[in-house]
């Protein structure tokens, strides 16, 4: 069986739901690596310059949010690591980290049907492709993009739920201090 290296007290489906995060964004990063490297992916190639930053940037941006993900099942995403200047050793607030997440994965959703949009109504216009092997390769890549909002909301609601839920009394202790 797959085993998840995650925090005591974190439900299994939500340790697997960060770390799909970043797997399912590399696909399309690996894309565009491809795509500046000059492999036949699309129909034309990036230019150079501002295009080459821009994409290869995009690439570095989105996995280090995916990574990011993995912060709701981690010991550093309850207490900030103590190399970290100024808030090092501190601890994580759970809104802190449960705010940006919910308002990345409704950013996600938001782009996913924004795009979703612009496909359906620019497909007599053409795309970026130029042969169905370029389209099925683009597609094979960023379809798994779509599951990104689901399984960083999942996550985040998961570690919300983790660490504001009372822990439960012990026998024998009092209810009360």
């Amino acid at each position: 069986m797959l085993r998840v290296n995650a925090l005591p007290g974190v439900p299994r489906w939500a340790a697997l739901a960060a770390y799909a995060v970043p797997l399912i964004t590399l696909p399309s990063g690996l894309w565009r690596v491809a795509l500046v490297a000059g492999l036949p992916v699309a129909g034309e190639p990036v230019g150079t310059g501002w295009g080459v930053l821009y994409v290869l940037s995009l690439t570095v941006v989105s996995e280090a949010l995916a990574l990011l993900t993995l912060g709701l099942v981690q010991p550093w995403g309850e207490n900030v690591p103590r190399w970290i200047p100024l808030i090092g050793g501190r601890t994580v607030r759970p809104l802190a980290a449960v705010i940006p997440a919910l308002l990345g994965a409704a950013t996600l959703f938001g782009l996913c049907g924004w795009v979703g949009y612009l496909q359906t109504s620019n497909v007599a216009a053409g795309g970026i492709t130029n042969s169905a092997a370029q389209q099925a390769l683009l597609v094979a890549c960023y379809a798994p993009l779509l599951a990104w909002a689901p399984l960083l909301t999942l996550a985040a609601i998961a570690y919300y739920r983790r660490r504001t839920t009372a822990l439960p009394v012990q026998a024998g202790e009092p209810a009360c201090p």
